[in-house]
């Protein structure tokens, strides 16, 4: 379940344009600081996880909820102005979004915790941080990627991730509404 949440190739056109207009240096130095951030959420959220929500008081609809909408935002800011963030420092595009909510974020924290839940702690983090690894080595054969595809097919390719990418926050929106008992999901 972990490699379908954190969905590295999914998220392989997102690094992309992130990281558009890059050096080689930089493009990997954005990478790993993203996988790092992504490790520490994850980590953090697999042994503090329901003790965090709880002491904030945020149900797992309601964080849900607010990382759909930012997909959702970051998608819509991305299809109108051709990147999901201003021009800023690399480190802080690699920790939002590309990090959390990207890589690791509510679906992949909801599922974190339910595994804990089901299967021991050792066996939860060694699947975490193998699935990790395995974004890390996609990301970083972004360049790989890039040359292969082209420009105009980069363009395209980004253009319907970033459409997935709205869909799949407005999926979140409505599990969130569905855990928070405002909503019922039908299939």
């Amino acid at each position: 379940p972990l490699f379908i949440v954190i969905d590295a190739l999914g998220n392989l056109p997102f690094v992309i344009s992130l990281s558009e207009g890059m050096s080689q240096p930089e493009r990997h130095r954005l990478v790993n600081i993203a996988v790092v951030t992504a490790a520490l959420v994850g980590l953090v959220f697999l042994f503090l996880g329901q003790a965090v929500l709880r002491l904030l008081g945020i149900s797992v609809g309601s964080f849900a909820i607010a990382g759909g909408i930012i997909l959702v935002i970051l998608s819509i800011k991305y299809m109108l102005t051709g990147h999901m963030v201003e021009a800023t420092r690399e480190e802080m595009v690699a920790v939002v979004p590309m990090g959390t909510p990207l890589t690791v974020g509510p679906a992949t924290i909801t599922t974190l915790i339910l595994l804990a839940l089901q299967y021991p702690i050792y066996i939860v983090l060694l699947s975490f941080l193998l699935n990790i690894v395995i974004a890390w080595i996609i990301f970083r054969q972004s360049d790989s990627i890039s040359r292969f595809m082209g420009r105009g097919g980069l363009k395209a390719f980004s253009q319907v991730f970033n459409l997935l990418l709205a869909a799949i926050g407005v999926s979140m929106v409505l599990r969130g509404l569905d855990l928070v008992g405002m909503f019922k999901l039908t299939l």
